[in-house]
């Protein structure tokens, strides 16, 4: 009988993203037939006590409060990455450099020269490398895809997408991480990487961007309820004007101030023949329209996610049921695991990440300097 091959999982970081990295690992088998096993080894967080009481509710075997230890342990083959962006380079690198495979959130890095080296080395290693953008792995964003490219929709000549939401809203919110400059920016730099990605997904590569950034909430205060507050210096709200390779027009808008919005990643796919229409708060249906309609008839009409969108039917076999967030992030990791141990591709790697901080800099530069940018690549 043959053996099955076993990876062992370690994960830095314990918050929201580290937690839906452990669920995806934890239900992957039991949605997916793998093609390896996954064990649960370590988890790595800010102090011991920390590690310890995370990896007890989630279920990996040991803990530490240095991630240097998890990546030595020669039970790790995997290394997911949750912590702030300042930390992704160094992590990255060194499980790199311990042979290790690689499964980082985004954005990749604070810098696209960074997010260019962590790919080439990566590469010249022949590591496997994945960036968190799960949104991608939602079966409508690949039925979106296939209609684009099948021509039932005509030229693509406009593409229009928003990610927005209202995490950063109060201004008496705290500062955090996700305010330090040296991370590389703002809402462009957390949210805005998902439609960016969204963006190349389904159009293509971006070629040349008019930006514009602003900065609404101008102080936090330093701690909860503190009195003295610190500066604000990266973005709330990002917008540019983008050209597209093939010739598309479009536009992007990240925004972290959006009252009301808890995750509006939103698109609009213009064509010659028709259209797609998209938001992640009703991420289970696509709108499409055909302009060849009959007169009395055109109008979008709504397609609901069913077992007819793989990889849907592996979660549940009755259309409309409706799959979620998690369950995107699960997809994603089967998509690893299958890069892996098959060498299968279409996930969003790191040089997907790269390509996506070369748009989010040609952003910045061209807001501070008041012109187009291309973007590098």
């Amino acid at each position: 009988m043959t053996q099955t091959r076993r990876l062992g999982v370690g994960l830095i970081g314990s918050g929201f993203m580290g937690r839906t990295h452990a669920f995806a690992f934890l239900n992957v088998g039991r949605v997916f037939a793998l093609p390896v096993a996954v064990e649960l080894e370590v988890l790595a967080d800010a102090s011991e006590d920390l590690a310890a009481r995370a990896a007890a509710s989630l279920g990996f075997r040991r803990a530490t409060g240095d991630w240097r230890t998890l990546i030595a342990d020669p039970a790790v083959h995997i290394v997911a990455i949750t912590t702030p962006n300042t930390l992704h380079r160094e992590m990255a690198l060194a499980a790199i450099a311990a042979g290790k495979h690689v499964y980082c959130e985004k954005p990749l890095a604070p810098t696209a020269a960074e997010a260019r080296e962590m790919a080439e080395v990566a590469e010249r290693a022949g590591i496997v490398t994945a960036v968190g953008f799960n949104y991608l792995k939602n079966p409508m964003f690949r039925l979106a895809r296939e209609i684009i490219a099948s021509g039932e929709i005509g030229e693509v000549r406009d593409f229009q997408g928003i990610h927005a939401e209202d995490y950063m809203a109060d201004p008496d919110a705290p500062w955090t991480w996700r305010l330090d400059p040296k991370g590389g920016g703002g809402a462009l730099a957390d949210i805005g990487s998902h439609i960016i990605a969204a963006a190349r997904y389904l159009v293509g590569p971006i070629e040349r961007v008019q930006g514009d950034v602003a900065t609404l909430i101008a102080s936090r205060p330093v701690a909860q309820g503190a009195g003295a507050r610190r500066p604000v210096q990266v973005d709330d709200i990002a917008r540019a004007h983008v050209r597209f390779a093939n010739g598309a027009t479009g536009t992007l808008e990240a925004n972290w101030i959006a009252s009301g919005r808890k995750m509006r990643l939103d698109f609009e796919v213009t064509g010659s023949k028709g259209a797609l229409a998209f938001s992640q708060e009703r991420l289970n249906e696509l709108r499409l329209y055909h302009a060849d309609d009959p007169a009395g008839r055109r109008g979008f009409r709504t397609i609901f996610a069913g077992p007819e969108h793989p990889p849907y039917g592996a979660f549940c076999v009755a259309g409309g049921h409706q799959i979620g967030f998690n369950d995107l992030k699960t997809i994603e990791v089967y998509d690893l695991l299958r890069a892996i141990a098959e060498q299968a591709t279409g996930h969003a790697d790191f040089r997907e990440g790269q390509a996506v901080a070369e748009v989010i800099e040609a952003i910045y530069r061209s807001a501070r300097e008041h012109r187009w940018v291309n973007v590098a690549g």
